[in-house]
């Protein structure tokens, strides 16, 4: 499996495109679709994942959707961050057709062409947050960063369910976790990084 990450303009997010079983699939939509299209190179699209509602991270969706003929799937609760800039935090910014979205509720499975994507539900910095595990690689969106945690003090954000995130992510076998921001990490150094924030969140 390969991932290709691009960083956007919009608060430096990131875009991952992940080549797996000759297919691809695209996590969050910050970055100019003209930079994500030189590594598609013509080929099939299978899916597009949302980490979370956030417009950082979703500005492209309904363009992506469109160019690569793909569904968007994303935990229902994203509608109510989508559909109001005042909650994704892009001025002027919202999606009100969600024909291409497929939602997710709580943590689970799907298959796409043979390859397996698990889904977790992992509330705390919003209410529609989701992290996806694809074979050993888990996109943790704006939950964990290099060395720290996703902001709870934004809309639905929560410290209660930030440290039930974190310790539903610890359970997780994964090889590398690729944030919405900074660079990725390994799972050594985010069993280091999610038992400082622990302790932290439950003071």
């Amino acid at each position: 499996m390969k991932v290709y990450q691009i960083v956007s303009t919009f608060l430096d997010s990131n875009t991952f495109v992940v080549e797996s079983k000759n297919q691809h699939f695209i996590i969050d939509c910050g970055a100019k679709i003209e930079d994500v299209k030189k590594i598609i190179n013509g080929k099939a699209v299978s899916a597009i994942f949302l980490t979370h509602g956030h417009y950082d991270h979703c500005m492209y969706a309904l363009e992506y959707a469109k160019e690569f003929c793909c569904k968007i799937y994303a935990n229902k609760n994203i509608m109510q961050t989508l559909q109001d800039s005042n909650k994704n935090y892009g001025e002027n910014f919202s999606i009100e057709d969600f024909t291409n979205f497929i939602f997710f509720s709580g943590d689970g499975e799907i298959e796409l062409n043979n390859q397996k994507i698990q889904y977790f539900y992992c509330p705390g910095h919003s209410k529609c947050s989701n992290c996806y595990k694809i074979d050993d690689e888990l996109f943790v969106g704006d939950v964990l960063f290099y060395q720290g945690i996703g902001r709870t003090d934004l809309y639905g954000g929560s410290k209660i369910e930030m440290l039930g995130s974190l310790k539903k992510i610890k359970g997780v076998e994964f090889k590398t976790a690729y944030s919405g921001h900074d660079k990725a990490s390994s799972k050594v150094q985010q069993e280091k990084n999610i038992s400082i924030f622990e302790k932290f969140l439950s003071r």
